[in-house]
Order: C-alpha cells, then sequence, then structure tokens
C-alpha cells in the first residue's frame, strides 16, 4: 500500500515590503489601528513586471531540490491561485512548468482561494494513494495585490504576495504520511467574500516569457464581519472534527499552522483547542494574508528556522472564499535543513 508523504517546502517572498505606515498616506488608517484588529505589521507585494507564476517557480524550484529531486523527476504539477497569470488560459500550473523545463505530464490549477493549498493535498494524497503518480509538485501562489481595491482600508491592509510550494511522493511508512484531509465549500455565502468581475490579463509587448502587464478589472471585496464570524465557527467545527476522527488528542500536535489571515482568528482557534503558545504557528504579522500560499510559506517558515523535524505531527486548517475551508492532520516526511 502506497502513502503520500509531505517531502519538502518552499517558499519564496517578493523583495518590497510594505509596512502599515505606508497605508496611511493614503487611507484613514495608522500602524495602530491595523495591527490591533488584524495582527499584521508587514507585507510583500510583487513588481508590476511579476506575475504569481513567477513567484511560484522560485518557490518550486527550490522545493524540488530541498526534495532531492531533478524536475524530470516530477509527473504532475498543480497550483492554487485567485491570481493567476492569465484570466482562462494557459494555467499557472502550464507557466510554471514551463519555466522550469518540465514538459509533457499533467499541469493544471485549482480555485479555492485561500483554503487551497489544503485542497492540493487532498488531491495529491488522492493521486499517490491511487498509484497514478509518484512524486507531484504543488504550488500556491498569489499576486493578491493586483485584485486589491487600495481605497478600501477594510481589505487593501490584510494582503500580501508570495508563493509556497512543496513535493508530495511515495511512501511506504506510514509514519512519514499524510494522515488524513478534509475538505469542504458552500457557496450560498460567495456573496461575502469574492471579486465580482472578471480578471482580464494582456500580455506584455516584451518578448521576455516572465514579463507581462498584469491587468484585473474585478477588486477583491470581503464583508468582513460577517466572514470573521463564519470562519472562526466553521474552522473549530472542523478541527474537532478531524482530531476526533482520528483520535489525535491537541496536545499530540507539534506545530498547528493555520491559515495566515487574521491574528484573532487564529487566536480563537487556538483557545478553543486549549493549545500551547508554543504549539501555533505565526507569520500573520510578518506576511499578511497570502490566500493560498499561507500555509506553505508557514510551514517554510519554521522549516528555515529549524523548528521542523522529521516526523513532526502538523495540524493545517484553512477558511476561504466561496466559501471553501479545509483542514489536515500530516506528518514532516522531509530531512531536517
Amino acid at each position: 500500500m502506497y502513502y503520500a508523504s509531505l517531502r519538502s517546502i518552499a517558499s519564496f517572498t517578493p523583495s518590497r515590503c510594505v509596512p502599515n505606515s505606508e497605508f496611511e498616506k493614503t487611507l484613514d488608517t495608522s500602524d495602530e489601528w491595523i495591527t490591533k484588529r488584524t495582527g499584521i505589521k508587514t507585507r510583500y507585494f510583487a513588481l508590476d513586471s511579476q506575475g504569481s507564476s513567477d513567484l511560484g517557480v522560485e518557490a518550486a524550484r527550490l522545493a524540488i531540490k530541498r526534495a532531492n529531486l531533478e524536475p524530470s523527476d516530477i509527473d504532475l504539477v498543480i497550483c492554487a491561485t485567485l491570481s493567476p497569470d492569465f484570466a482562462a488560459m494557459p494555467s499557472n500550473a502550464c507557466l510554471i512548468s514551463a519555466k522550469l523545463g518540465i514538459q509533457n505530464i499533467p499541469a493544471f490549477d485549482i480555485s479555492a482561494a485561500c483554503t487551497g493549498f489544503i485542497y492540493l493535498l487532498k488531491i495529491a494524497k488522492s493521486f499517490i494513494e491511487s498509484g497514478a503518480y509518484q512524486n507531484i509538485l504543488i504550488i500556491g501562489a498569489e499576486k493578491v495585490s493586483s485584485v486589491l481595491d487600495f481605497s478600501d482600508r477594510g481589505t487593501c491592509v490584510l494582503f500580501g504576495d508570495g508563493a509556497g510550494a512543496a513535493i508530495i511522493s511515495r511512501t511506504k511508512d506510514k509514519t512519514e504520511s499524510i494522515l488524513d484531509v478534509h475538505i469542504s465549500a458552500n457557496g450560498k455565502y460567495a456573496d461575502l467574500l469574492m471579486t465580482p468581475q472578471k480578471a482580464d490579463k494582456a500580455p506584455s509587448k516584451s518578448n521576455s516569457d516572465t514579463n507581462h502587464d498584469i491587468h484585473y478589472n474585478g477588486k477583491l471585496q470581503m464583508k468582513g464581519n460577517e466572514v470573521f464570524k463564519y470562519a472562526v465557527r466553521t474552522l473549530i467545527t472542523d478541527v474537532e472534527h478531524i482530531l476526533s476522527k482520528n483520535a489525535i488528542s491537541p496536545k499530540d500536535i507539534t506545530h498547528f499552522i493555520p491559515h495566515q489571515a487574521n491574528l484573532r482568528i487564529i487566536n480563537a482557534v487556538g483557545e478553543q483547542l486549549a493549545l500551547r503558545e508554543s504549539q501555533i504557528v505565526l507569520t500573520v504579522q510578518k506576511y499578511g494574508n497570502t490566500s493560498a500560499a499561507s500555509i506553505p510559506m508557514a510551514i517554510d517558515e519554521i522549516y528555515r528556522k529549524h523548528r521542523l523535524k522529521k516526523g513532526d505531527l502538523l495540524l493545517l486548517d484553512a477558511f476561504g472564499g466561496g466559501f471553501t475551508w479545509g483542514s489536515a492532520l500530516l506528518h514532516f516526511g522531509g530531512e531536517c535543513l
């Protein structure tokens, strides 16, 4: 019997750091207001010439290297994003594959907003356990700044750009496997968090395949109070369910790695589960909400700080537009940095 294992993790952050104080120049807001309500202090924005696939390829390249693989060893590429380089086609997964020199294997995108990485884990786990593939590259890549309304202080201060990638590989060792992944959705609440118009992307006149002008007609809209209430209630229920189903106590979790959307949401879930502060991974203050890239970026944060060890038990949870949500229980099956 085959199991799926998280063999490596990596991330990439664009170079431009944007502190809260930068928003004070154009909005009726302050560092104190943003920090108190969200926990966010800074976020990173990509260059105008960068698409989310450009961020994703950097994270993917490092994830492949850390798994001691070559691009030719990858037999499936899947990308989760709400800010793809092109509105319909080609997919970010195809673009990333091409930039990595990966050819003639399946590649496709999924759209599950902030829950994207957990959806990717579910898909990769199913493919690995079926025997269809051996090494799957999954990427959460976002240029959320492309869909922000910078006149709306309720949304534009919350988000950042970035990418996270992982290799999910076949193993026969259950102690290094992805134990369980739960995903769900309810489109009834779609109007509470959405980009109501279609994205439009125009290719650049440049001959470079990595530079293109990026234009989005649709801008992200969110009814924050309603989303907050639904997210907290749903995530607590979902996390309690996956722990109970697998007979795992919160105290046995090495790292709780939630979607990094809002510190108040993270604290509410952590308190309900009676988790210790040392168990909870926080990066929201540094990166803001990077949507589908949020969880892999947070995993890579503790990996780079030598806090993530082989065999560690991780609990993940996320909630995003759609509404979508999900949780995962998995061991880290990779080698330490």
